[in-house]
């Protein structure tokens, strides 16, 4: 017994070992991110949705290098479509900015709950700064289920090289979607840009585990259309609050002694 209690503590320090071998130092971890991007499932869905940010960013007469350089500087399709639809819509700078700030706030919470797993004794805050920039649902989404597996001291490097690899695929994507728009029938590209919440409803529900999570999703499905017959122009963000704080309640009933 003695022998197999003492033989765990020796089981962790060999399997510590083994992960700071895979990533001896920054760069490496920076090349495995970049290979995280590229073997990613996600990234595929999110190359097929870029093409359509450019088919669209073509069909309302934008420039290439402006379709090219947006995706690169907001790095979030929801807040593209958005700047695109309202600047080519004959909206204003102020109201763009004013929509695309609104619908990045949703970001927040993912920025909060992923920065301290990245963290460590001698993270700076300057350290941070493009990680947090690349925080958008697909990071969030790998980041949970790769970071675990890399050194701590290592991770800000691995972001990187994550974040870097899911950008430069997503800019090369804007750019095929804009010169392909031509020859891109509205029906595909409707469809294209369906692909990525219809991706992050099923692993969503795949990583719901907890009770509270699948009540949320589930309410969140159930109440979406029922919100939206009163067109608000906030159903999601109504949605979201009815649906996290009732889950949220049900979490503290259950946990309530008998």
């Amino acid at each position: 017994m003695r022998h197999l209690r003492n033989d765990r503590p020796n089981r962790l320090v060999t399997s510590h070992t083994a992960e700071t071998d895979r990533f001896p130092t920054s760069f490496a971890a920076f090349l495995r991110g970049v290979g995280g991007a590229l073997t990613s499932v996600l990234t595929y869905t999110l190359f097929a949705t870029y093409i359509g940010v450019g088919a669209l960013a073509h069909d309302l007469h934008f420039s290439f290098v402006w379709a090219v350089l947006a995706t690169v500087l907001i790095w979030a399709a929801p807040a593209q479509i958005i700047l695109l639809t309202t600047l080519g819509a004959g909206g204003t700078l102020v109201q763009a900015a004013l929509a695309v700030t609104l619908s990045a706030i949703r970001l927040m919470p993912m920025v909060v709950t992923l920065l301290p797993m990245m963290r460590d004794r001698d993270t700076r805050s300057r350290h941070l700064i493009l990680p947090t920039h690349f925080i958008a649902i697909t990071v969030w989404v790998e980041c949970f289920r790769l970071l675990p597996h890399v050194p701590r001291p290592r991770r800000v490097a691995y972001v990187h090289g994550l974040g870097c690899g899911l950008v430069a695929m997503s800019s090369i994507a804007t750019a095929i979607g804009f010169v392909l728009a031509a020859n891109l029938p509205p029906l595909l590209g409707a469809a294209v840009l369906f692909l990525t919440p219809m991706t992050f409803l099923v692993s969503t529900a795949r990583n719901s585990r907890l009770a509270v999570d699948k009540i949320a999703l589930g309410l969140g499905l159930v109440l979406t259309p029922v919100v939206a017959l009163a067109q608000t122009g906030v159903d999601l963000l109504i949605t979201g609050v009815l649906a996290g704080s009732i889950a949220y309640g049900c979490h503290r009933w259950q946990r309530q002694p008998a």
